[in-house]
Protein backbone atom coordinates (compact mmCIF):
# COMPACT_ATOMS: atom_id res chain seq x y z
CA UNK A 1 0.00 0.00 0.00
CA UNK A 2 1.60 3.16 -1.16
CA UNK A 3 0.82 6.86 0.09
CA UNK A 4 -0.89 8.71 -2.79
CA UNK A 5 -1.35 12.02 -1.41
CA UNK A 6 -0.63 14.30 1.75
CA UNK A 7 -2.76 17.36 2.61
CA UNK A 8 -2.66 19.94 4.91
CA UNK A 9 -5.51 21.45 6.25
CA UNK A 10 -5.45 23.79 8.80
CA UNK A 11 -9.01 24.91 10.99
CA UNK A 12 -9.47 27.55 13.49
CA UNK A 13 -12.53 26.30 15.79
CA UNK A 14 -13.57 29.61 18.50
CA UNK A 15 -13.49 28.98 22.43
CA UNK A 16 -14.86 30.44 25.37
CA UNK A 17 -13.06 30.48 29.01
CA UNK A 18 -13.53 31.01 32.64
CA UNK A 19 -11.02 34.02 32.50
CA UNK A 20 -10.08 36.92 30.37
CA UNK A 21 -8.82 37.07 27.09
CA UNK A 22 -5.11 35.29 26.88
CA UNK A 23 -2.95 32.94 25.61
CA UNK A 24 0.87 31.25 24.63
CA UNK A 25 3.66 32.56 22.53
CA UNK A 26 3.28 36.50 22.85
CA UNK A 27 -0.35 36.31 21.42
CA UNK A 28 -3.82 36.66 22.59
CA UNK A 29 -6.14 33.35 21.36
CA UNK A 30 -9.78 33.39 20.40
CA UNK A 31 -9.55 30.58 18.20
CA UNK A 32 -8.05 27.16 18.74
CA UNK A 33 -5.47 26.43 15.29
CA UNK A 34 -5.42 23.07 14.45
CA UNK A 35 -3.08 21.49 11.35
CA UNK A 36 -4.62 18.40 10.06
CA UNK A 37 -2.72 15.97 7.83
CA UNK A 38 -4.96 13.80 5.48
CA UNK A 39 -3.07 10.84 3.76
CA UNK A 40 -4.49 9.28 1.31
CA UNK A 41 -3.43 5.67 -0.26
CA UNK A 42 -3.95 3.54 -3.44
CA UNK A 43 -6.06 1.01 -1.79
CA UNK A 44 -8.54 3.91 -0.61
CA UNK A 45 -7.76 4.03 3.10
CA UNK A 46 -7.28 7.93 4.43
CA UNK A 47 -5.59 8.52 7.89
CA UNK A 48 -6.04 11.85 9.92
CA UNK A 49 -2.79 13.39 11.67
CA UNK A 50 -2.26 16.35 13.23
CA UNK A 51 1.15 18.69 13.53
CA UNK A 52 1.98 20.88 16.46
CA UNK A 53 0.98 23.50 16.40
CA UNK A 54 -0.94 27.25 16.80
CA UNK A 55 1.73 30.12 16.39
CA UNK A 56 3.77 28.22 14.30
CA UNK A 57 1.09 26.65 12.22
CA UNK A 58 2.66 28.41 9.00
CA UNK A 59 5.97 27.23 9.32
CA UNK A 60 5.02 23.33 10.33
CA UNK A 61 2.38 23.53 7.29
CA UNK A 62 5.25 25.18 4.72
CA UNK A 63 7.56 22.22 6.09
CA UNK A 64 4.81 19.86 5.57
CA UNK A 65 3.52 20.73 1.66
CA UNK A 66 7.28 21.57 0.67
CA UNK A 67 9.67 18.99 2.32
CA UNK A 68 7.54 16.01 3.47
CA UNK A 69 4.27 15.79 1.13
CA UNK A 70 6.43 15.38 -2.12
CA UNK A 71 8.94 12.76 -0.65
CA UNK A 72 6.78 11.05 1.29
CA UNK A 73 4.07 10.57 -1.77
CA UNK A 74 4.58 6.71 -3.26
CA UNK A 75 6.35 5.78 0.01
CA UNK A 76 4.80 2.51 1.74
CA UNK A 77 2.26 3.65 4.06
CA UNK A 78 2.14 0.46 5.49
CA UNK A 79 5.60 0.17 6.58
CA UNK A 80 5.64 2.70 9.39
CA UNK A 81 8.97 2.14 10.88
CA UNK A 82 10.89 2.21 7.59
CA UNK A 83 8.92 4.95 5.88
CA UNK A 84 9.53 7.70 8.95
CA UNK A 85 13.30 6.25 8.79
CA UNK A 86 13.49 7.41 5.13
CA UNK A 87 12.31 10.48 5.64
CA UNK A 88 13.87 11.28 8.89
CA UNK A 89 17.36 10.73 7.09
CA UNK A 90 16.63 13.03 4.20
CA UNK A 91 15.49 15.76 6.08
CA UNK A 92 17.69 16.05 9.29
CA UNK A 93 20.82 18.00 7.42
CA UNK A 94 17.78 20.77 7.66
CA UNK A 95 16.51 20.32 11.12
CA UNK A 96 16.49 17.26 13.14
CA UNK A 97 14.12 18.74 15.32
CA UNK A 98 11.50 21.46 15.69
CA UNK A 99 8.84 22.05 13.28
CA UNK A 100 10.84 19.68 10.76
CA UNK A 101 9.71 16.44 12.91
CA UNK A 102 6.43 18.57 13.85
CA UNK A 103 5.41 17.71 10.50
CA UNK A 104 6.94 14.60 10.09
CA UNK A 105 5.14 13.44 13.77
CA UNK A 106 2.03 14.46 11.91
CA UNK A 107 2.97 12.15 9.07
CA UNK A 108 3.17 9.40 11.14
CA UNK A 109 0.00 9.83 13.70
CA UNK A 110 -1.91 9.28 10.05
CA UNK A 111 -0.09 6.42 8.69
CA UNK A 112 -0.95 4.32 12.03
CA UNK A 113 -4.39 5.65 11.65
CA UNK A 114 -4.53 4.28 8.31
CA UNK A 115 -2.95 1.14 10.28
CA UNK A 116 -5.50 0.77 12.22
CA UNK A 117 -8.37 0.89 9.32
CA UNK A 118 -6.16 -1.63 7.71
CA UNK A 119 -6.80 -4.27 10.53
CA UNK A 120 -9.80 -2.66 11.65
CA UNK A 121 -8.40 -2.16 15.30
CA UNK A 122 -8.46 0.75 17.44
CA UNK A 123 -4.96 1.74 17.54
CA UNK A 124 -4.57 1.06 21.35
CA UNK A 125 -5.21 -2.63 20.21
CA UNK A 126 -2.54 -1.91 17.73
CA UNK A 127 -0.27 -1.06 20.57
CA UNK A 128 -1.11 -3.64 23.39
CA UNK A 129 -4.33 -2.96 23.92
CA UNK A 130 -5.76 -2.26 27.42
CA UNK A 131 -9.36 -3.09 29.80
CA UNK A 132 -10.21 1.09 30.21
CA UNK A 133 -12.79 2.47 28.50
CA UNK A 134 -12.30 5.61 29.90
CA UNK A 135 -9.36 8.16 30.84
CA UNK A 136 -9.06 10.82 33.87
CA UNK A 137 -8.12 14.14 32.30
CA UNK A 138 -6.67 17.32 34.01
CA UNK A 139 -7.78 20.80 33.81
CA UNK A 140 -4.79 23.05 31.82
CA UNK A 141 -5.11 26.80 32.12
CA UNK A 142 -4.41 29.84 30.61
CA UNK A 143 -1.57 32.15 32.12
CA UNK A 144 -3.96 34.99 33.90
CA UNK A 145 -0.78 36.81 36.09
CA UNK A 146 -4.01 37.90 38.19
CA UNK A 147 -4.28 35.86 41.60
CA UNK A 148 -8.26 36.98 42.07
CA UNK A 149 -8.58 35.44 38.24
CA UNK A 150 -6.06 32.62 38.78
CA UNK A 151 -7.80 31.39 41.77
CA UNK A 152 -11.17 32.13 40.22
CA UNK A 153 -10.38 30.37 37.40
CA UNK A 154 -8.87 27.34 38.94
CA UNK A 155 -12.32 27.16 41.40
CA UNK A 156 -14.19 26.70 38.42
CA UNK A 157 -12.19 24.17 36.68
CA UNK A 158 -12.41 22.37 40.04
CA UNK A 159 -15.92 22.80 40.85
CA UNK A 160 -16.62 21.49 36.47
CA UNK A 161 -15.14 17.65 37.40
CA UNK A 162 -11.55 18.19 37.30
CA UNK A 163 -9.33 16.51 39.81
CA UNK A 164 -6.61 17.68 39.31
CA UNK A 165 -5.59 21.93 37.89
CA UNK A 166 -2.60 23.32 35.85
CA UNK A 167 -1.72 26.78 36.22
CA UNK A 168 0.61 28.43 33.52
CA UNK A 169 2.17 31.37 35.65
CA UNK A 170 5.53 32.13 36.56
CA UNK A 171 5.19 34.47 39.57
CA UNK A 172 4.20 33.23 43.58
CA UNK A 173 1.19 35.15 43.81
CA UNK A 174 -0.94 33.39 41.58
CA UNK A 175 0.42 30.09 42.88
CA UNK A 176 -0.27 30.26 45.79
CA UNK A 177 -3.88 32.18 45.42
CA UNK A 178 -5.01 28.97 43.19
CA UNK A 179 -3.89 26.42 46.03
CA UNK A 180 -6.27 28.30 48.50
CA UNK A 181 -8.90 28.42 45.85
CA UNK A 182 -9.06 24.58 45.31
CA UNK A 183 -7.34 23.67 48.41
CA UNK A 184 -4.83 21.48 50.22
CA UNK A 185 -6.09 17.74 48.71
CA UNK A 186 -6.62 19.01 45.14
CA UNK A 187 -3.50 17.83 43.01
CA UNK A 188 -1.72 21.52 41.02
CA UNK A 189 0.69 21.26 38.90
CA UNK A 190 2.57 24.46 37.51
CA UNK A 191 4.22 25.03 33.67
CA UNK A 192 6.62 27.96 34.29
CA UNK A 193 7.17 27.86 30.61
CA UNK A 194 10.97 27.99 30.93
CA UNK A 195 10.70 31.57 32.48
CA UNK A 196 12.90 31.42 35.48
CA UNK A 197 17.10 31.51 35.52
CA UNK A 198 19.35 29.49 37.59
CA UNK A 199 19.92 33.21 39.68
CA UNK A 200 15.97 32.75 40.46
CA UNK A 201 15.64 29.90 41.48
CA UNK A 202 16.76 30.58 45.49
CA UNK A 203 13.99 33.02 46.20
CA UNK A 204 11.65 30.59 44.73
CA UNK A 205 12.12 27.34 46.31
CA UNK A 206 10.85 27.41 49.99
CA UNK A 207 7.43 29.45 48.64
CA UNK A 208 7.14 27.06 45.89
CA UNK A 209 7.26 23.44 48.47
CA UNK A 210 4.49 25.42 50.33
CA UNK A 211 2.67 25.14 47.75
CA UNK A 212 2.47 21.54 47.70
CA UNK A 213 2.87 21.17 43.90
CA UNK A 214 2.03 17.60 42.34
CA UNK A 215 4.81 18.74 39.53
CA UNK A 216 6.74 22.06 38.72
CA UNK A 217 6.87 21.87 34.72
CA UNK A 218 9.75 24.00 32.40
CA UNK A 219 10.91 26.18 35.26
CA UNK A 220 14.19 26.90 33.82
CA UNK A 221 15.86 28.42 30.53
CA UNK A 222 17.00 26.14 28.72
CA UNK A 223 15.15 23.36 29.22
CA UNK A 224 17.93 21.32 27.65
CA UNK A 225 20.06 22.15 31.09
CA UNK A 226 19.56 19.21 32.66
CA UNK A 227 22.60 19.11 35.48
CA UNK A 228 20.83 22.32 36.88
CA UNK A 229 17.26 20.70 36.72
CA UNK A 230 18.75 17.85 38.40
CA UNK A 231 20.18 19.84 41.37
CA UNK A 232 16.96 21.66 41.89
CA UNK A 233 14.35 18.28 42.39
CA UNK A 234 13.32 17.77 45.65
CA UNK A 235 11.12 15.01 47.12
CA UNK A 236 9.03 18.49 48.09
CA UNK A 237 9.39 19.75 44.65
CA UNK A 238 8.78 17.41 41.78
CA UNK A 239 10.06 18.52 38.20
CA UNK A 240 8.67 17.39 35.29
CA UNK A 241 9.90 18.31 31.57
CA UNK A 242 9.94 17.22 28.27
CA UNK A 243 7.12 18.82 26.01
CA UNK A 244 10.02 20.50 23.46
CA UNK A 245 11.79 17.07 23.49
CA UNK A 246 11.95 15.42 20.25
CA UNK A 247 12.57 12.05 19.66
CA UNK A 248 13.67 9.17 22.55
CA UNK A 249 17.19 10.66 21.99
CA UNK A 250 16.35 13.61 23.83
CA UNK A 251 14.70 11.99 26.50
CA UNK A 252 17.10 10.01 26.84
CA UNK A 253 19.75 12.53 27.92
CA UNK A 254 17.44 13.84 30.18
CA UNK A 255 16.66 10.91 31.89
CA UNK A 256 20.22 9.60 32.52
CA UNK A 257 20.78 13.04 33.98
CA UNK A 258 18.02 11.99 36.81
CA UNK A 259 16.57 15.53 36.01
CA UNK A 260 12.85 14.83 36.19
CA UNK A 261 10.23 12.54 38.27
CA UNK A 262 8.03 13.16 34.95
CA UNK A 263 8.53 12.87 31.18
CA UNK A 264 6.04 15.16 28.92
CA UNK A 265 6.21 13.84 25.10
CA UNK A 266 4.06 15.32 23.26
CA UNK A 267 2.74 13.31 20.12
CA UNK A 268 2.97 15.53 17.38
CA UNK A 269 5.87 16.88 18.63
CA UNK A 270 7.84 14.23 19.23
CA UNK A 271 7.95 12.22 16.45
CA UNK A 272 4.71 10.68 16.93
CA UNK A 273 2.76 7.37 18.26
CA UNK A 274 6.49 4.63 18.40
CA UNK A 275 8.44 7.79 19.22
CA UNK A 276 5.66 8.33 22.15
CA UNK A 277 5.95 4.85 22.98
CA UNK A 278 9.52 4.68 23.10
CA UNK A 279 9.62 7.32 25.43
CA UNK A 280 7.86 5.53 27.71
CA UNK A 281 9.38 2.68 27.50
CA UNK A 282 13.03 4.82 28.24
CA UNK A 283 11.05 6.65 30.80
CA UNK A 284 9.58 3.52 33.02
CA UNK A 285 13.03 1.70 32.66
CA UNK A 286 14.24 4.64 34.59
CA UNK A 287 11.78 4.41 36.85
CA UNK A 288 9.79 7.68 36.16
CA UNK A 289 6.62 8.49 35.75
CA UNK A 290 4.97 9.53 32.29
CA UNK A 291 2.84 12.79 32.15
CA UNK A 292 1.87 13.45 28.30
CA UNK A 293 1.89 16.97 26.90
CA UNK A 294 -1.89 17.20 24.70
CA UNK A 295 -3.39 21.18 24.49
CA UNK A 296 -4.98 20.71 21.33
CA UNK A 297 -7.73 18.93 20.17
CA UNK A 298 -6.85 17.47 16.47
CA UNK A 299 -5.94 13.46 15.72
CA UNK A 300 -3.06 14.02 18.14
CA UNK A 301 -5.52 14.17 21.31
CA UNK A 302 -7.16 11.04 20.07
CA UNK A 303 -3.61 9.49 19.84
CA UNK A 304 -3.05 10.46 23.10
CA UNK A 305 -6.10 9.03 24.45
CA UNK A 306 -4.76 5.48 22.53
CA UNK A 307 -1.10 6.01 24.16
CA UNK A 308 -2.11 7.49 27.22
CA UNK A 309 -4.29 3.80 27.92
CA UNK A 310 -1.65 1.41 26.89
CA UNK A 311 1.84 2.95 27.52
CA UNK A 312 1.29 5.62 30.60
CA UNK A 313 -1.99 3.86 32.40
CA UNK A 314 -0.11 6.22 35.67
CA UNK A 315 -1.09 9.42 33.52
CA UNK A 316 -4.05 11.80 33.36
CA UNK A 317 -4.52 13.62 30.09
CA UNK A 318 -4.02 16.95 30.02
CA UNK A 319 -7.07 19.38 28.54
CA UNK A 320 -7.06 22.97 27.66
CA UNK A 321 -10.00 24.18 30.16
CA UNK A 322 -11.81 25.68 27.15
CA UNK A 323 -15.20 24.84 25.78
CA UNK A 324 -14.82 24.79 21.75
CA UNK A 325 -18.03 26.04 20.17
CA UNK A 326 -17.85 22.47 17.93
CA UNK A 327 -16.00 19.19 18.65
CA UNK A 328 -14.59 17.88 15.14
CA UNK A 329 -14.70 14.73 16.90
CA UNK A 330 -18.16 14.00 18.14
CA UNK A 331 -17.61 14.89 21.72
CA UNK A 332 -14.00 12.57 22.28
CA UNK A 333 -12.49 15.67 22.82
CA UNK A 334 -14.61 16.34 25.98
CA UNK A 335 -14.99 15.17 29.29
CA UNK A 336 -17.93 14.22 31.39
CA UNK A 337 -18.47 15.82 34.78
CA UNK A 338 -16.00 14.04 36.34
CA UNK A 339 -13.30 14.61 34.25
CA UNK A 340 -12.80 11.62 32.27
CA UNK A 341 -12.38 11.11 28.69
CA UNK A 342 -13.85 8.19 26.52
CA UNK A 343 -11.30 5.92 24.64
CA UNK A 344 -12.00 5.95 21.02
CA UNK A 345 -13.11 2.65 20.30
CA UNK A 346 -13.25 2.71 16.37
CA UNK A 347 -10.53 1.73 13.95
CA UNK A 348 -7.53 3.76 13.40
CA UNK A 349 -7.77 6.58 15.95
CA UNK A 350 -11.45 6.20 16.45
CA UNK A 351 -12.94 8.56 14.74
CA UNK A 352 -12.41 11.44 11.52
CA UNK A 353 -13.15 14.49 11.90
CA UNK A 354 -16.59 15.57 11.03
CA UNK A 355 -16.29 16.43 7.35
CA UNK A 356 -19.16 19.41 7.43
CA UNK A 357 -16.91 20.74 10.50
CA UNK A 358 -13.38 20.63 8.79
CA UNK A 359 -15.35 22.72 6.39
CA UNK A 360 -17.28 25.15 8.01
CA UNK A 361 -13.63 26.15 10.55
CA UNK A 362 -11.29 25.69 7.73
CA UNK A 363 -9.04 28.83 6.90
CA UNK A 364 -6.38 27.59 4.10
Amino acid sequence: MKITSVEAITVDVPFTQAGPPSGFGGETWNTLACLLVKVETDEGIVGWGETFGYNCIPAARTALETMVAPHAVGLPADDIAGTMDRLQVIFHLFGRYGVTLFALSGLEIALWDIAGKQAGKPLHALLGGTDVDSLPSYASLFKYIDPQVTASVSAAARESGYERIKLHEDTMAPILSARDAIGPETPLMVDVNCSWRENDLPDLIGPLKSADLLWLEEPIWPPENFPLLADTRDARLPLASGENLCTVWQFQHMLDAQAVDYTQPSVTKVGGVAEFAAVCDATHAADTAVAPHSPYFGPGFLASLHLIATKAPEAYVERLFVNLEADLFGGLTVPDGNGRLRLPQGPGLGCDPDPELVARYRTD
